[in-house]
């Protein structure tokens, strides 16, 4: 009971730089995970360019500064005690990743860590595992990012965590994607080559597991998370702005996910923009993660996915109250 305490003591954050966005999620312990007091979330478009130059624009690494410095704000706001703060594709990719932490640590005092592939897989599946039918043993999830899509396929091990038999990271998320076409409106034919470019990079891990006979005999399920398939169930609910508690954790067809997909394809991007649970900022790159969502559904036919607006800021909080639970309950032994 004393480590419990303890334990709720502690305020924790979590920040994850991606390709495309800078997110910060701040909570107190709660017995069934956490309670968040705190959160922001801003379209920095680090990774811009990379996949041309190799290295980040001088106006990304101001805009991503000017974000960290606002999560750094939050955090000693609201007394942060333990903190992780890491960062994905486009600082795996760039080659001038050094001056950019020490100049991230030096204006904000946010000291991020760059995580492999393999562990941001890892974090978004801590962060999804709720979700998780747990009458289904078998689970595929996918993370369609700014930079890179994480594909997870992982058998279920219930009371322990669940056991990863796949992973990969495949260079095509919504930036790199948009970049590498270089268009903002896709034609069906380019839209319909770049589904067949991104299914083509999915065959390896069907091959190796055979995940659609899995799905086919109803003992595996899909959840996808990010962007793309949140702002896809968002607009099939209808909202007329994005709500969270309605998207997270809720079930759509692959029909409603087709549909919703091929009608963002067609439309242009001041209309794409103008949606609500799209916006400026993302109505470019929204079509090129609707054909990797397209790609995974023609792949993997499964009857419904489950869609996660949670990830890898729910897996690093949840494993910093691990740790600091662990250490509390050493420490009054």
């Amino acid at each position: 009971m004393e480590a419990r305490s303890r334990a709720a003591t502690h305020v924790f954050g979590a920040v994850d730089l991606g390709t495309n966005n800078c997110r910060l999620l701040i909570a107190r312990a709660a017995p069934d995970g956490f309670r968040v007091i705190d959160g922001y979330s801003r379209i920095v478009r680090l990774g811009e360019g990379i996949g041309a130059t190799g290295c980040l624009s001088e106006a990304a690494v101001i805009r991503t500064v000017d974000a960290l410095r606002i999560c750094a704000a939050k955090m000693a706001r609201r007394q942060v005690t333990r903190a992780r703060c890491i960062a994905t594709e486009a600082c795996r990719r760039t080659r001038d990743c050094g001056p950019f932490l020490d100049q991230v640590e030096a204006a904000t005092g946010i000291r991020l860590d760059i995580i492999s592939a393999r562990e941001e897989a890892e974090l978004t599946l801590a962060g999804c595992i709720p979700l998780l039918d747990p009458d289904k043993p078998y689970a595929l999830l996918f993370d369609v990012g700014g930079g890179s899509a994480e594909l997870v396929w992982l058998r279920q091990r219930r009371p322990e965590p669940p056991e990863i038999l796949g992973c990969i990271s495949l260079p095509c998320g919504v930036v790199t994607l948009t970049e590498r076409h270089g268009v903002h409106e896709f034609t069906p034919e380019h839209y319909e080559r770049v589904v067949d470019e991104v299914a083509s990079m999915l065959q390896e891990l069907e091959a190796t597991h055979s995940i659609r006979r899995h799905l086919a005999e109803g003992t595996a399920q899909m959840l996808g998370t990010a962007g793309t398939v949140t702002t896809v169930a968002g607009i099939h609910l209808g909202l007329d702005r994005y709500d969270r508690a309605r998207v997270d954790g809720v079930q759509l067809s692959l029909d409603a996910v087709r549909e919703v997909s091929t009608r963002l394809a067609n439309w242009s991007c001041a209309e794409r923009s103008a949606h609500p649970c799209i916006g400026p900022a993302r109505a470019d790159l929204v079509v090129a993660g609707c054909a990797v969502l397209e790609a995974i559904c023609r792949t993997w036919p499964a009857s419904c996915l489950r869609v996660a607006d949670r990830g890898v800021r729910e897996g690093i909080l949840l494993q910093l109250i691990a740790a600091a639970r662990a250490e509390e309950t050493v420490a009054i032994q």
